[in-house]
């Protein structure tokens, strides 16, 4: 996609050259106008054919024949690429709306479970969590000033808060689910869940090497809360990103999100 980019920014300007030399050509060697040298230059370029006016001299046909063999060649390369990265960027969306059930999923399955044990171990939950209590009233503006705040966030765990054992259950009943979301092809063109989904991953291969979590050296609980951090940084971003699609897309997906939203400490599946 990049390289499409990269290629049309390349033709359109290569093209833009050629019309300005057409242009100025004109004005020049047929003595025409600016307007009249556009209309030359736009006629041969197009290839339609000359009407009332054309070229007279020898040097205009000269440059006429130098338009239409670079302008033409030119002109097609830009409508094609422009075709080619717009097909490209439709096939691109269709295959991150199915990412987008890959990611509902994990949150299902996986994440909003972690991300509610995570927030009840951080040092202050109360100020964090009281900006994320998402609504159908948000517009995209609340999204983006909720997310810088999760990106400036300082997401530390106090480990001491969070049940070791049960949290290695956990990932471990989850691993397969999680193994499968990896060997998904379309993943890499999410970086940022794909990040979100390794975090995880790595959490649970830590714990599922410590039999007894409750023994471990303060240096090994260090080791696991910044694991744990690396994780909730992911987890707090991307669930953002996720409840605003669902919003968009799915308002009934995004209903049942609300009411079981992770930093709400009040929250419930039952509609009141």
């Amino acid at each position: 996609m990049a390289s499409l980019r990269f290629r049309l920014r390349i033709l359109l300007v290569a093209f833009l050259a050629i019309m300005l030399l057409s242009i100025v050509g004109f004005m020049v060697v047929e003595h025409l106008p600016f307007l009249d040298a556009l209309y030359f230059t736009i006629v041969t370029v197009g290839t339609v054919g000359y009407g009332d006016i054309h070229p007279v001299t020898a040097a205009g046909k000269a440059l006429a024949i130098l338009i239409i063999v670079m302008g033409v060649g030119t002109f097609l390369g830009v409508i094609a690429t422009a075709t080619e990265t717009m097909l490209n960027r439709r096939e691109l969306q269709a295959r991150l709306e199915k990412l987008n059930v890959v990611i509902g999923a994990f949150y299902s399955e996986v994440g909003t479970a972690l991300l509610r044990t995570f927030t009840n171990a951080s040092p202050n939950p109360d100020a964090f969590c009281s900006d994320l209590i998402v609504s159908n009233s948000w517009t995209d503006a609340d999204f983006a000033r909720v997310r810088g705040k999760l990106s400036a966030f300082d997401y530390k765990v106090e480990i001491g808060r969070v049940d070791l054992r049960a949290l290695r259950e956990f990932l471990l009943q989850r691993r397969g689910f999680m193994v499968n979301l990896l060997e998904n092809p379309t993943l890499p063109e999410h970086e940022a869940f794909t990040s979100l989904l390794w975090s995880v991953f790595h959490l649970a291969e830590e714990l599922s090497y410590r039999d007894n979590p409750a023994a471990l050296p303060d240096s090994d609980l260090a080791h696991l809360a910044h694991d744990m951090k690396r994780a909730y940084a992911f987890l707090g971003v991307q669930w953002l990103d996720y409840m605003k699609h669902l919003k968009e897309a799915y308002p009934y997906l995004f209903s049942l999100a609300m009411r079981m939203n992770p930093f709400d400490k009040d929250a419930s599946p039952v509609v009141q």
